[in-house]
């Protein structure tokens, strides 16, 4: 199965959605093909999983750069954005812990989220036996935050997320982000 067929039933695209794909695009040519056919949703959920999980979560942190943020959102973004420039345990696992503090309920906190679902384990710290986060977790979150923060000018929502979806077509590239998308970083 193709790396954008998997990643679309992963993400569980719409049917409509769906049926424009094909095996041999390349991720950037399928998520294009789907924001020009008005699938900015679809394009968001199948362009996050095909980044490889430090790509989405810079893309994340870049996006909300120039956002009026609250300062929840600032700390999860910072945490966020530590963990993109230095991938430790540490730094994930302080990004998963504001994020699960918080209750998921902020543009902040699902960003943090993004960077603390890319590996290690969602079990507390003190357990040993690991519980991994699903492959597409990242995918998730970044999806949800880039949502969120799409939403800070509401009467903009559909125009600012397909914005931000066009801003990371070029992480892309042409060929093997899609496999990179299922690695940790």
């Amino acid at each position: 199965m193709s790396a954008i067929i998997q990643a679309s039933m992963q993400m569980g695209l719409s049917p409509a959605a769906s049926a424009q794909l094909r095996p041999e695009m390349t991720p950037q040519a399928a998520v294009q093909s789907l924001l020009d056919a008005g699938e900015a949703q679809d394009a968001l959920k199948l362009l996050a999983r095909l980044l490889p999980k430090r790509y989405a979560v810079a893309w994340l942190c870049q996006c909300a750069r120039d956002q009026p943020l609250e300062l929840e959102d600032k700390a999860g973004a910072s945490l966020a954005e530590k963990w993109v420039r230095e991938p430790t345990e540490s730094n994930r696992r302080a990004a998963y812990e504001f994020a699960n503090s918080g209750g998921y309920k902020s543009l902040g906190a699902w960003m943090a989220a993004a960077a603390g679902w890319s590996g290690g384990s969602l079990a507390p710290a003190a357990q040993e036996t690991p519980v991994p986060p699903p492959e597409h977790l990242t995918a998730c979150a970044t999806v949800a935050a880039a949502n969120l923060m799409a939403a800070l000018v509401a009467e903009r929502f559909a125009a600012r997320r397909a914005e931000f979806v066009a801003r990371a077509l070029t992480l892309l590239g042409t060929g093997e982000a899609a496999g990179a998308g299922s690695k940790g970083a």
